[in-house]
């Protein structure tokens, strides 16, 4: 899954809710709006532009069903891919194992549910962070009781594998 590279709407600068208050509001007495009216106009507008740009972005519903094998007990679900760089869910089932490995950058990981071993020395819960660094090797990866985990790195590829 690759995201497209649509422009992001700007922020409305000071210089810009100044040209739209000159523009729409008119006041014979030529006095400028209060303070409030114009922090009232400028939330309305960017309410507005958020809601139009919503579906520019990236929503994946927990019940949808794209978890796909990855390794012998252990299933991927893609949420998002730049270039070489992929965040997934890693589903883990009780006693599988993910083989040593290194990374060509640092890779983020969150223990979102269970529990997580890599080697003998690093045990994780829930809530628990690992940062792969690059280019350093870490042991396998196993779970007693299964887990699922978030990643954020390079893309994985069998090459990497130890």
């Amino acid at each position: 899954m690759t995201n497209d590279a649509t422009p992001t709407p700007t922020p409305l600068d000071d210089d810009l809710l100044a040209a739209i208050l000159d523009a729409h509001v008119e006041d014979p007495s030529g006095a400028a709006p209060d303070g409030g009216f114009a922090q009232r106009l400028k939330s309305r507008v960017m309410a507005r532009i958020a809601e139009a740009s919503s579906l520019r972005h990236v929503t994946i519903k927990a019940a949808d069903n794209t978890w796909h094998g990855f390794a012998p007990g252990i299933e991927r679900k893609v949420l998002n891919q730049e270039g070489n760089v992929m965040s997934y869910l890693l589903r883990i089932a009780p006693g599988a194992v993910l083989p040593g490995h290194y990374h060509p950058m640092d890779e983020e990981c969150v223990v979102i549910s269970g529990d997580l071993r890599i080697g003998s020395d690093v045990q994780l819960q829930a809530g628990g962070f690992h940062l792969g660094r690059k280019d350093v090797p870490h042991a396998a990866i196993t779970s007693d009781g299964g887990a699922v985990i978030y990643l954020r790195g390079a893309l994985p590829v069998p090459e990497l594998l130890i």
